[in-house]
């Protein structure tokens, strides 16, 4: 179930609360993602499907200079083979300096290395993002709903990728872009997806929802990839914590017991 929230809110852009509200109200639309709650996980073939539309739409201006391309293959992760890992990894190239008796030069990207940074100065990197980000505020500027549905990295994601109206002018001889989920309305970075950008193996439909789904997902995982082994040590250390609890409230109860019982007097 998708529920659009009207919210004014700042991103960790410097903006203040009160000067996002006053430059404009941001919808972020709280979509189910499958690691979300307690007990959540990732969906492997949906991680599988944002890494696709990161390498062919997004990572042509932003980087991942804090993700190694071996974690591609985690099983908390996409999953990928160990060969496809290596394939993936060779294509791309990274600048090694121990060649050429230190002189350096560019080498086919092994599983050990790191994904390139961004092309663009002005692009930012995407491997924190997700946590970078934060979809949900309030009330009244208490966070009270980041404890019901979480920060909302990837809602913001998603709601941004799909917030684009059509309508765009120009400002200080730049071009900004209408979008409904940025504060203040008006974006730099032009709509990057426009549906069937992509075409999936697994044979899902490329819209535009779907991909920023997916690259939404896919971000959430570079910027949290242990979001599932936090969240059992989470509940094991919970659950340890209330039966030591309980098991101290009871050796209370029976050390104290003949110290707090109630000595009869006989009657006078």
């Amino acid at each position: 179930m998708i529920r659009t929230l009207t919210l004014s809110f700042a991103i960790a852009l410097g903006l203040s609360g009160a000067a996002a509200a006053a430059e404009g109200e941001s919808k972020v639309i709280d979509y189910d993602f499958s690691f979300e709650g307690p007990f959540g996980t990732y969906d492997q073939f949906q991680l599988q499907r944002g890494l696709q539309v990161f390498t062919e739409i997004c990572s042509a201006c932003h980087g991942l200079k804090y993700v190694a391309f071996r974690t591609l293959g985690a099983e908390d992760g996409p999953g990928l083979p160990e060969e496809q890992v290596r394939a993936f990894a060779a294509n791309y190239e990274v600048f090694d300096e121990t060649l050429f008796d230190g002189e350096g030069d560019f080498r086919p990207a092994k599983p050990t290395d790191h994904f390139p940074e961004s092309s663009l100065s002005n692009a930012p990197d995407l491997s924190l993002m997700a946590k970078a980000r934060a979809g949900f505020h309030g009330p009244y500027g208490l966070g009270i709903n980041q404890f019901i549905r979480g920060m909302g990295g990837a809602e913001y994601t998603a709601s941004l990728l799909t917030g684009y109206t059509g309508n765009d002018k120009e400002e200080a001889g730049a071009i900004l872009y209408e979008n409904t989920a940025f504060p203040g309305g008006w974006i730099a970075m032009p709509p990057p997806l426009y549906g069937d950008d992509v075409v999936y193996a697994d044979g899902t439909e490329a819209t535009v929802e779907q991909a920023s789904k997916d690259v939404a997902a896919f971000m959430m995982w570079t910027a949290e990839p242990k979001l599932a082994a936090r969240k059992q040590a989470g509940f094991a250390g919970t659950l340890m914590l209330t039966l030591l609890a309980v098991l101290l409230y009871l050796t209370n109860k029976r050390i104290w017991a003949p110290h707090k019982r109630k000595v009869k007097h006989p009657a006078e």
